[in-house]
């Protein structure tokens, strides 16, 4: 009988145990397939605000034609400058909502414009980025650090310049870039560049191919007083005003006391070519921050997309 009860209560624990370890199995199992569903939906959503980001685009494409051919100006007080409002995304599949804005990259100062058509470093326009930086009460050295990463050589510009010889002995080592910039966020590689400074920095600056104008109807208040010496913040203030949301009706005669005539007729325009559509997609839970940068050629001529990015601009 005692081996009978002994032979009893090992099956009953046995039992208990494989209850237990089901139990365990079947429920690994399912938290599994819910974390594979849920994988599966965020991907799934992420496609779809691409798709939706994309279409923003496409969008954002015809109103800059259609304002190309009916405006040979470009200001602040064009449809494409407002932000674009808040659009609900809802079907049968997808519940979100889409909202975005558009910038002018003429408005800002192009860090390729450091360089001349020749690849070396341009004394004017490091002059101007110095100013800039100085106006965001930003080190200017970084003016020369920046002029030493995209130009070609391996010569430390005096006296705020590095090349590979400082880079290289960084933790962790890099080398410079020595070509003109793609993406403006590379300027956080310079040496000495910290958080603030560069985020003080990134709405006044831009990196586009080439050599570009600056659109005095669109410029930032910095990137107008980087201008000329001449340009201070009360100055910047009276041109602010004088442009107001219907830009400027003679660059000439506005800046002809404030700058030289070098700078009015080579450097500033009243119309842009580059523009950045920032695109917001929010689907259930997943958020997708689209940047594009588009050209628009002039009189009308088509809108073609040059560099897109997630996260950053």
């Amino acid at each position: 009988m005692k081996q009978i009860k002994k032979n009893r209560g090992v099956a009953l624990i046995t039992a208990m145990l494989i209850t237990a370890l089901t139990g365990s199995l079947a429920a690994g199992l399912a938290w599994n397939n819910a974390l594979d569903v849920r994988r599966t939906m965020t991907l799934l959503f992420h496609e779809q605000g691409m798709q939706i980001a994309l279409g923003a685009e496409s969008w954002i494409h015809n109103i800059l034609r259609d304002d190309g051919i009916d405006s040979q100006t470009d200001h602040l007080g064009e449809l494409w400058a407002s932000d674009l409002p808040g659009l609900p995304v809802d079907n049968d599949s997808v519940q979100g909502a889409v909202n975005g804005k558009i910038e002018d990259l003429n408005g800002r100062f192009n860090i390729n414009n450091l360089l001349d058509a020749n690849g070396r470093v341009n004394p004017d326009t490091l002059a101007q980025f110095e100013r800039l930086l100085q106006a965001l009460d930003i080190d200017i050295k970084f003016a020369g650090l920046a002029a030493d990463w995209i130009d070609a050589d391996q010569d430390a510009g005096l006296p705020n310049g590095a090349e590979d010889s400082i880079y290289t002995g960084l933790i962790p080592p890099y080398q410079t870039f020595n070509k003109p910039l793609t993406n403006v966020t590379e300027l956080f590689a310079l040496e000495g560049m910290d958080k603030l400074s560069f985020d003080r920095l990134l709405p006044h600056v831009t990196a586009l191919p080439g050599r570009t104008s600056i659109n005095v109807n669109t410029a930032t208040p910095t990137v107008l007083q980087s201008l000329s010496m001449n340009m201070d913040e009360s100055t910047v203030e009276s041109l602010l005003f004088l442009r107001e949301e219907s830009g400027f009706t003679d660059i000439a005669s506005t800046f002809g006391t404030l700058v030289d005539n070098a700078v009015i007729f080579g450097l500033l325009t009243e119309s842009s070519e580059y523009f950045q559509l920032k695109a917001v997609v929010q689907i259930d839970t997943v958020r997708v921050t689209y940047f594009s940068v588009l050209l628009r050629t002039p009189n009308g001529g088509p809108v073609t997309t040059i560099l897109r990015s997630l996260g950053t601009p």
